[in-house]
């Protein structure tokens, strides 16, 4: 006997897993120079050398103990300060070592989050495109996901589906800026405007509705700056991740973030700490915990991925492609010719091109591809992205 939901989502891959593999049986029968994979969000720029002095440095000063013995359930005081005083000094926070909870990455911070929410009959929102997890993660809960409309062709927020979806079972709305997969930052005045909505219902109401911010990309912005969204609205659960502004995808640690001014702030972060309990997802790797407290101020070279972006977004839309000009994080989001975008990646094969239809990010009928690959990889590419919208 077994759990048939859980069977469900353990037999069903994901599309994006799915391409990597094709990819990478491709790639032993036509050679990997000949694959062009844009499948997966793996980043292709290093972690920077102060990390790796970091590790190096803590291995050899600290005792083994220390480094490899339990932290506190919801992380070591000293990194929690350290990124409270990070966000102190870039966003005037006012944030305390108190607010934050370590965690494994942001899957089971925004686990942990979700559970704590799910109160009978919650309902959460999230914004497309979104990030696919986004939904077993939600229903996993108990509470219901529901997905508000895409602002097409900018990705923005659709402001009035968003006012039109309220009701009193809203618990929270999840926004992801920059977005995967869209690569859109989300403005200032966009987020004023939700957190109005958002206040004026919340009143209505009788209860707040957060807003829980999922910032993996955070710090990869060209151009302009992601805004510090708890400075705008104050009902806002951070979940951050370190995997991509630090290139540490495969370690696995980041923080939810509670800020003080958050409606109820206390209960909500012990039903945080509670929910990660109660999924067993506490104190995180001890090592991590104490590289994060002396790396809280780098922040990534993205030089190579702008260069990526712009070779890209200038070829594609020369070739006839539409998409909304990316600011952050490393995807582009284009629309299918001929509209399919399941048809469209399946066609792509055929010129061992791996795009991702946009239908599992609630967005049919779009593609996103991203671009943390070798800037060879891209040129050698181009052939094959014309010689698609152009064929017949």
């Amino acid at each position: 006997m077994y759990n048939e939901k859980s069977y469900a989502l353990g037999a069903n891959r994901s599309v994006i897993r799915d391409l990597f593999e094709y990819g990478r049986q491709r790639a032993a029968i036509v050679g990997a120079e000949n694959v062009y994979d844009y499948s997966l969000g793996n980043p292709s720029i290093p972690a920077p050398d102060y990390v790796n002095q970091a590790i190096r440095d803590i291995l050899s000063d600290t005792d083994s103990l220390a480094i490899h013995g339990y932290t506190t359930a919801v992380g070591d005081y000293e990194t929690r300060k350290a990124i409270a005083d990070d966000l102190n000094r870039r966003y005037n926070a006012g944030a305390k070592a108190e607010d934050f909870f370590i965690g494994s990455g942001a899957a089971p911070e925004l686990v942990a989050v979700f559970q704590a929410l799910a109160v009978p009959g919650a309902e959460i929102l999230a914004v497309a495109p979104y990030f696919p997890e986004y939904k077993p993660f939600v229903e996993g809960t108990g509470a219901a996901f529901r997905v508000v409309p895409p602002d097409v062709p900018g990705f923005q927020i659709n402001l009035a589906a968003v006012e039109a979806m309220l009701t009193p079972a809203t618990q929270a709305i999840i926004i992801n800026s920059p977005n995967n997969p869209s690569g859109v930052v989300y403005t200032a005045e966009t987020l004023s405007a939700l957190g109005e909505i958002l206040t004026r219902k919340g009143e209505e109401y009788g209860h707040p509705i957060y807003i829980v911010s999922d910032e993996p990309y955070r710090e990869l912005t060209y151009g302009c700056t992601a805004p510090f969204i708890p400075g705008i609205y104050p009902n806002t659960i951070v979940c951050y991740s370190y995997s991509k502004s630090l290139s540490l995808p495969g370690e696995r640690i980041g923080y939810v973030y509670v800020p003080k001014q958050c409606a109820d702030a206390a209960p909500l972060y012990a039903a945080i700490a509670g929910a990660a309990r109660e999924k067993g997802h506490v104190c995180a790797p001890s090592l991590w915990q104490k590289v994060i407290a002396r790396c809280t101020h780098l922040r990534p070279d993205l030089e190579s991925y702008d260069k990526n972006r712009k070779a890209l977004y200038e070829n594609l839309t020369a070739y006839g492609y539409e998409m909304a000009k990316p600011d952050g994080a490393f995807y582009l989001f284009i629309k299918a010719p001929g509209g399919d975008a399941v048809a469209f990646s399946e066609k792509a094969k055929k010129y061992d091109l791996l795009v991702v239809p946009g239908d599992g990010f609630g967005c049919p009928g779009y593609f996103r591809i991203c671009y943390c690959v070798s800037y060879d990889l891209i040129q050698r590419s181009l052939p094959a992205f014309k010689a698609l919208i152009t064929e017949k």
